[in-house]
């Protein structure tokens, strides 16, 4: 192994920026690669030290060193996040490779999970590249399960479709997005046929977790939807952190 398992830690700050720019992005349909990050308030472009991962926002006080207007918690916000999916991957995980191809599906699905929470929106930019990825390392590392897993991905896939298409003929909207099917599938593509039932269980259960901790703080409405993204994709990565 070329890098030492705890350079996830290290790195994991610096892909928390960079995954704060495609959220704040993405949705939008505004460029990730070839734009410079510039201060929200005064449009002044944003230089090296004033994008030190964590250490820029400490340093600054959380304000623009130019408008002096508060930078929001956001971006320290998703670069702790960040290290947070590191460090459950590096003493979850068995080491090597995998830590980093672990550590690669949770910063992934940390960005679907946010996004879905502000937006309601799963992108397909980030879903159906996790399907593929998937089973490519499901063919690179257990290829006797290939088929297992690509069968998975269409069980996923259809069950969600199936249970959206029957609430909808019941009560006349829809339930769960094309969005979550494909999440679904994805988990499907990285654990398998037998681990499906317990990641949607995990996701149900988080779900009315986070409803219930919402409803009690007053941040939830009768009438308001739940984005049920960010419940699948931490059943999704906890289940991939067991063995799934």
């Amino acid at each position: 192994m070329i890098f030492p398992d705890w350079m996830i830690l290290l790195v994991a700050p610096i892909i928390g920026s960079w995954l704060g720019v495609l959220i704040r992005r993405l949705p939008q349909h505004r460029p990730v690669a070839i734009t410079r990050s510039a201060c929200e308030h005064c449009g002044h472009q944003l230089g090296p030290l004033d994008m030190v991962p964590l250490a820029s926002f400490l340093l600054l006080r959380g304000r623009c060193r130019y408008c002096d207007a508060p930078i929001g918690w956001f971006h320290l916000a998703i670069e702790l996040a960040a290290l947070t999916v590191a460090a459950a991957v590096y003493y979850a995980a068995p080491g090597g490779w995998q830590n980093w191809i672990d550590v690669s599906l949770g910063w992934a699905l940390l960005t679907l999970a946010w996004i879905d929470a502000e937006t309601f929106r799963l992108p397909d930019i980030i879903t159906l590249p996790l399907i593929l990825a998937g089973l490519c390392v499901t063919w690179v590392y257990q290829p006797p399960a290939i088929y297992a897993h690509a069968a998975a991905v269409a069980v996923g896939y259809g069950a969600f479709r199936l249970l959206n298409e029957a609430y909808r003929v019941l009560r006349g909207r829809h339930g769960l997005g094309e969005g979550d099917a494909k999440l679904l599938a994805a988990a499907g593509a990285w654990l398998g046929l037998a681990a499906l039932p317990y990641t949607v269980l995990g996701a149900g259960v988080i779900g009315i977790g986070m409803v219930v901790v919402s409803s009690r703080s007053g941040g939830l409405r009768r009438d308001q939807p739940i984005a049920f993204g960010p419940a699948l994709a931490l059943s999704f990565f906890l289940a991939r952190l067991a063995g799934g």
